[in-house]
């Protein structure tokens, strides 16, 4: 289905050839890199050198867990209106039904933000966000930066980036998105689909080649071939979204008559431009997939990755779920788990069913499923098939070409636009259900259930095709495949008066005395002290997994309705990985408030210490100890939690994404790699001078490890950073960065 071309290759002729059976000059190849769509967008959108980016965005988006933090560090930073459109829209938190008022109280900010600096506002229920910039936002060539790691508009012609919201901030104080230039990988796409293989099906195919290996870590996807034009745009876009999983930077396609139509049947024609390499293209690393080999998949808990053809995984399906019950138990911290008893007369029983989100919710998948259900039924048993369409548009021709009522029929329940069910705010499953689900993750814990309070679930991701199928053999896990249904669907119609009725409007029409509204759960930033001459760091948790999700360091679902309130939200921190952080982290900030006021550390850490001479000058705080930290959504939370309980840097062996390394610099942790981690909860690490490395952008330092009275040196690297990541880390955040810049306080 998917090969992987570990080397150079070039597109020309119509084929990818491997850069070594070329026989392209030099001068040839230096034109050839040019010639991707990928480089023409970026170099459109580059202030700075070739090698070193230095990125403006053409729009913004977020949604209503992150606009509020990202609008109170902008305005602490001195925002006096949005330079750029910037959309805020209401997905995640839209229920209103977490912590009484708060939920609604930041969409009466939003809107209030929205009017005051110029933006638009999208209402709770009337699209997630992604579908929103489908419809309205994205334009060939352009590029858009969003406050969600699913930003994704690839197939539309746009370069879309997922990034923590100090990014955000950054590009509404009129600076730059700064970043080396990232490889380019050739994607090229062959074949057609059968009937009853969708879209997931081929994301799941591309996550299990490349996640692992890191073989598209950091770098950008470039769609193209004769494959494309055999998928339609909701098809293209599903796929697009989720290569978020595959940890790429971003993602591009070349632009069709399909495209054109799409633009112009949502009432932007002027959008559209025809977008293709130039051949001979050449791209650092070389992708293909065989489209008539992609077969239905479905992703085991406790990732994307983990995927399997439903075929191979229904021939023996006990050794595998297995692995994923061991998984769980491990998690739980007991042996009450069980995925095995699913297993019943041969055949795998599932207990939830669920289609939705920015990837799912598209009109296809929906109107694809309804017919394989139709004339149908889930049955009345524990099964249950919960829809949401991704937008109102989408459910409107849904209804007027009688999908949704096919859907009803069955015995589906149809509900709004709402991300809920991709990050647990949503049909969280019962202890011990599996769920099947067509949206982006299925990370542990994430569907919603405590491992703390002795609950545990899972999630397996499958296309809406199979879970239809599934749906339709009452809970019975099927493959679509062979699926007898009519796939010759009623064309969708776009309404764009919906938006247009509903959505404010207010783009870059600042109303400059427009109030913003508060509610009493919305709270500033606490206020973070510059980086000291020497720093001294106390280890307060130690994360021993392969990859840790930023799931892990700050739990999605619930906590999701506190992200307006930093200190309320940063007591999640960690929660359901290591209960015992927060109470360490706050002593080790409690001591620092100390030494602050009384000029020494108190007598428990020094005798810790074991006489160890701490020099003028250092400050202290608390790093957390990982593997691979970072996989998964771009909050920024992650890394803001930490700094508000007076962590100070994290160190680990690599980071599992640009963002989360990005999140921690722009919120004054220092990102240390280390090759070798023999660290323990309460050993210590002493950086002398560390102000001084990081001004002169040293990318190594010596640091002394304490340990039960013994000392060693250990080197802790930062890898490159910029002349304004080093600016931002010296005083202390982002926030005291763009205050320093215009000398305020």
């Amino acid at each position: 289905m998917v090969k992987l071309i570990r080397q150079g290759v070039y597109y020309t002729e119509g084929k990818l050839v491997k850069e070594t059976q070329a026989f392209m000059t030099s001068d040839k190849k230096e034109k050839a890199v040019k010639n991707t769509i990928a480089h023409s967008v970026l170099t459109a959108h580059n202030r700075g050198s070739e090698e070193a980016l230095k990125l403006k965005f053409d729009a913004l988006t977020s949604h209503d867990i992150t606009y509020v933090g990202i609008i109170q560090t902008a305005k602490a930073s001195g925002l006096s209106s949005f330079p750029v459109p910037y959309v805020l829209t209401n997905c995640h938190n839209s229920l209103c039904a977490v912590g009484g008022t708060i939920n609604e109280d930041d969409h009466v900010f939003g809107l209030s933000a929205a009017k005051k600096y110029g933006g638009d506002y999208v209402p709770a229920h009337l699209a997630v966000i992604h579908q929103y910039m489908r419809e309205c936002g994205a334009k060939c060539g352009s590029m858009i930066l969003g406050s969600d790691s699913h930003t994704r508009y690839g197939a539309l012609g746009t370069m879309a980036i997922g990034e923590g919201g100090g990014e955000l901030v950054k590009q509404l104080l009129s600076q730059t998105y700064d970043v080396a230039r990232p490889a380019i990988v050739g994607v090229y796409l062959k074949g057609k689909l059968r009937k009853g293989v969708g879209p997931q099906d081929v994301a799941l195919a591309l996550v299990k080649a490349t996640f692992k290996s890191g073989f598209v870590k950091n770098k950008i996807l470039e769609f193209f071939g004769p494959g494309v034009a055999n998928l339609s745009m909701d098809y293209r876009n599903d796929i697009d979204v989720m290569t978020t999983e595959t940890t790429c930077l971003s993602s591009i396609w070349q632009t069709d008559e399909k495209t054109e139509e799409y633009y112009r049947a949502h009432g932007r024609a002027e959008d559209y431009k025809k977008l293709e390499p130039v051949q001979p293209a050449y791209y650092d690393l070389g992708i293909t997939i065989d489209l008539s080999r992609v077969e239905p998949m479905i992703a085991l808990p406790f990732h994307p990755s983990n995927a399997y053809t439903i075929r191979e995984f229904l021939a023996d399906p006990i050794p595998l779920l297995k692995k994923c019950e061991e998984q769980g138990r491990k998690i739980k911290g007991d042996d009450s788990f069980t995925l095995t008893d699913k297993v019943k007369g041969g055949k795998v029983y599932v207990d939830q069913g669920v289609i939705a989100g920015c990837a799912r919710g598209t009109y296809e998948n929906i109107a694809e499923a309804a017919e394989i259900l139709n004339g149908k039924s889930t049955g009345t048993g524990a099964f249950m098939l919960s829809v949401y369409p991704a937008s109102q548009p989408i459910y409107k021709s849904l209804a007027e070409n009688g999908y949704t009522g096919m859907l009803m029929q069955a015995g589906a329940i149809l509900k709004t636009a709402f991300c809920g069910p991709c990050f647990g705010a949503g049909d969280v499953p019962s202890n011990n259900a599996l769920s099947i689900r067509h949206t982006t993750r299925n990370f542990e814990n994430r569907e919603g259930s405590k491992p703390a309070d002795g609950q545990l679930s899972a999630v397996a991701l499958m296309d809406a095709r199979s879970i239809a199928a599934t749906a339709a053999n009452g809970g019975v896990l099927t493959s679509a495949l062979g699926f007898d249904y009519s796939k010759r669907l009623k064309k969708y119609k776009f309404d764009g008066k919906i938006y247009e009725n509903r959505v404010y409007h207010g783009a870059l029409k600042p109303q400059k005395d427009a109030q913003l509204v508060y509610g009493p759960n919305i709270a500033d930033w606490p206020e973070q002290i510059a980086l000291g001459k020497n720093l001294l760091m106390k280890v307060v948790s130690v994360l021993k997994d392969a990859v840790t999700t930023t799931d892990e360091l700050i739990p999605s679902g619930e906590t999701s309705s506190y992200r307006s309130n930093p200190v309320k939200l940063s007591s999640f921190t960690l929660s359901r990985k290591d209960p015992a952080y927060v109470g360490r982290a706050k002593a080790v900030q409690q001591d620092e408030l100390s030494r602050r006021e009384s000029g020494a550390l108190p007598e428990g850490v020094l005798a810790e210490l074991g006489g160890f001479h701490l020099p003028e000058g250092t400050i202290y705080g608390s790093v957390v100890v990982s593997n691979k930290p970072g996989d998964g959504s771009a909050r920024e939370q992650a890394a803001s939690c930490q700094r508000v309980l007076g962590g100070v840097a994290n160190v680990c062996k690599e980071y599992a994404t640009k963002r989360y390394r990005s999140n921690l610099i722009n919120w004054g942790l220092i990102p240390f790699t280390a090759e070798k981690l023999d660290l323990k909860v309460g050993d210590y690490l002493f950086i002398e001078g560390v102000d001084g490395a990081i001004r002169r952008g040293d990318e190594r330092m010596i640091a002394t490890v304490i340990s039960g009275g013994k000392t060693h040196d250990v080197v802790l690297e930062t890898g490159a950073l910029t002349q304004d990541e080093r600016a931002i880390l010296l005083a202390g955040c982002l926030i005291n960065f763009n205050k320093n810049k215009k000398g305020t306080k």
